[in-house]
């Protein structure tokens, strides 16, 4: 895609491509630690890449201080965007910081930037198994 059509995306759309560049990521990770059985696979992967958890990381992406300017304008961009659908189990708020954090990973799928969402995705990981990211919305 080109860098304008992407720049022009609404934070919903940048967010439907990061939720699944996540979630892949996630998926293979959760593979390469052996696990195969789908019900397990399914569970621990919550711990990720639900709304609760990813609001969680975003909250020490800040702490942390690090993202780019460009990237907490994009999550910016997904946090502030409307939506319709909200999820079933989490606060508004949180479902809408996740929305953001999603926003961020499909605007750096479309910017080509595949090391930062390596490089991002690892830390999320690392964060989760080191039980960094109790949410208390």
């Amino acid at each position: 895609m080109e860098q304008a059509d992407y720049q022009q995306l609404n934070g919903i759309a940048l967010a439907y491509l990061g939720d699944a560049v996540y979630e892949v990521f996630i998926r293979q990770h959760l593979l390469s630690q052996g696990l195969a059985k789908p019900t397990k696979l399914q569970h621990i992967a919550t711990h990720y890449v639900s709304a609760k958890a990813q609001a969680a990381l975003i909250d020490l992406m800040k702490q942390d201080d690090i993202l780019t300017e460009d990237e907490w304008s994009y999550f910016k961009r997904g946090r502030n965007a409307n939506s319709h659908t909200h999820a079933k189990h989490t606060s508004v708020l949180t479902y809408r910081i996740s929305t953001g954090f999603e926003a961020m990973m499909g605007y750096l799928q479309l910017a080509g930037k595949q090391d930062r969402i390596e490089e991002l995705a690892e830390w999320c990981i690392q964060q989760v198994e080191a039980g960094r990211t109790k949410h208390e919305n």
